[in-house]
């Protein structure tokens, strides 16, 4: 059965743990949004590592396909 995610292949999978309050602001967002909780954290790393690290952000994010 194909995956039904092209990503799965090209990306690693991570676990965090958040406390209740981030993560059930983080659904609201990702509702607002239309969008998966997981959509809204892989965003707002990307977010954060450019930030942090501007020219490792841009490649970082160019390289996601």
């Amino acid at each position: 059965m194909p995956r039904r995610n092209a990503r799965v292949g090209k990306s690693v999978r991570a676990s965090v743990s958040l406390e209740p309050s981030l993560y059930q602001t983080l659904s609201a967002l990702a509702r607002q949004k239309k969008v998966s909780t997981a959509w809204v954290l892989r965003d707002a790393a990307e977010k954060y590592v450019a930030d942090q690290w501007p020219l490792l952000g841009a490649t970082a994010k160019g390289s996601r396909g």
